[in-house]
């Protein structure tokens, strides 16, 4: 049974996602070292970097699809390390990913009741053969996809394939498939990667909405300064896979080691 004991933060507020000297390594190369982050109930976090800093190996250790060489992974005070990523999952970590992965030849209700689906009461047997208690289900689920979407203000394309969806869109799906299952924690790789301003914008907006909305602790990688400065309040920076600076945000931002590993000397 996994070693479980909620975490507080001086200020009281819980600790939601806690790394113990995280680390992996390929071979002879480290390719996360000694990464230490504590991110609190609501916090909006950012993880930054330089291209191949780490950041989403990091990602990847949080949510299972890697094991760690030695460190420790805490989720509300729950030792997951080593767990698989659909168990993390049902425990309340859910992500998105640089590259959109969207299920492109369902609609767009479809890809949420997916999210929902490890929420399902119903056994297997009454799905196959699907008895009133899994149509019953079947129609909550579709009522509560048909509610998430209403958050995102993607309903009115609920029955778009969502391949057909403006890229923009897509983006935001992603995320509200994510968030359709009930995360503690939401991590969000690169969500502005190939947006416009408007959409970019529009996004910030989205993020800042979601986390007032449903009190939700998010960690997102991104490289667009102006989306990281506008919306996170605390900041690690990664480079060469350990960390080169954390804190509040502005004041990482005007380090002058961040600056260098961005822009160069």
């Amino acid at each position: 049974m996994a070693e479980s004991k909620k975490l507080y933060a001086e200020d009281g507020r819980e600790i939601i996602i806690k790394t113990d000297h995280l680390c992996i390594q390929f071979g002879g190369l480290k390719a996360v070292d000694d990464v230490n982050l504590e991110i609190k109930q609501g916090e909006l976090y950012g993880l930054i970097g330089p291209n191949g800093a780490g950041k989403t190996t990091v990602f990847n250790l949080l949510t299972g699809v890697y094991k760690p060489t030695y460190g420790k992974v805490y989720l509300c005070g729950e030792n997951l390390t080593g767990k698989a990523p659909a168990e993390v999952n049902k425990k309340g970590i859910a992500r998105t990913f640089q590259n959109i992965r969207l299920f492109n030849n369902l609609t767009v209700i479809e890809n949420v009741m997916v999210g929902l689906a490890n929420q399902i009461p119903c056994s297997v047997f009454t799905s196959v053969v699907r008895l009133p208690g899994h149509k019953k289900s079947e129609a909550e689920f579709y009522e509560k996809a048909l509610e998430i979407l209403k958050v995102f203000k993607l309903d009115e394309f609920k029955d778009y394939l969502a391949a057909n969806l403006p890229y923009g869109k897509q983006r935001k799906l992603e995320i509200a498939r994510a968030m359709a299952t009930n995360p503690k924690l939401l991590l969000l790789d690169e969500p502005a990667a190939g947006m416009n301003p408007n959409e970019t914008q529009e996004l910030m907006d989205t993020i800042t909405f979601i986390r007032e909305k449903y009190n939700i602790t998010i960690l997102l990688i991104e490289h667009d300064m102006r989306l990281v400065g506008g919306i996170c309040e605390k900041l690690t920076v990664l480079n060469f896979g350990t960390e080169l600076a954390k804190g509040e945000t502005s004041e990482v931002l005007a380090n002058p080691e961040v600056i260098k590993a961005y822009i160069g000397e």
